[in-house]
């Protein structure tokens, strides 16, 4: 198998337990709340890739200072993220949620490229992905509506 479809269906294997997690998420923040479901999210995480870590690679972080100071808040991000999609999906149901953060993904993922903040390689904003912008809007707007 190429390289390509690896990443693809990784790609595809990642995207379906997003939405799995988002209906689980939701039913756990209707019957706990939303910082109960984020601790058991994050806590039943942590314990299984903290074991995973140990066991294959023995636990090696001593790199972490070589990180730049911004890399770390990948663990608040995710937070607001898993917070944000427990507390959204059940209120605005599964797709609305997911066109919503699927734009604002891209329109922000188009301005980091654009301007190579946080380390990111410049990608410039063309007219295609100005339109393809657009068209995500649209369809933001036709599903919430």
């Amino acid at each position: 198998m190429s390289n390509f479809v690896v990443l693809v269906v990784t790609a595809v294997i990642g995207g379906i337990a997003v939405v799995l997690q988002a209906q689980f998420m939701g039913v756990m923040d209707q019957s706990l709340g939303t910082l109960e479901s984020v601790f058991i999210t994050y806590g039943s995480g942590g314990i299984l890739v903290g074991l995973t870590m140990l066991l294959l690679r023995g636990g090696n972080l001593a790199a972490w200072r070589t990180l730049p100071w911004y890399a770390p808040l990948a663990g608040v991000a995710g937070l607001i993220i898993v917070g944000s999609i427990g507390y959204v999906t059940p209120r605005l149901g599964l797709v609305a949620t997911f066109t919503i953060f699927v734009a604002a993904q891209f329109i922000f993922g188009a301005l980091i490229d654009h301007f190579g903040l946080l380390g990111a390689e410049v990608r410039s904003i063309d007219l295609s992905t100005l339109a393809g912008m657009v068209i995500v809007l649209v369809g933001v707007w036709l599903i919430v509506k």
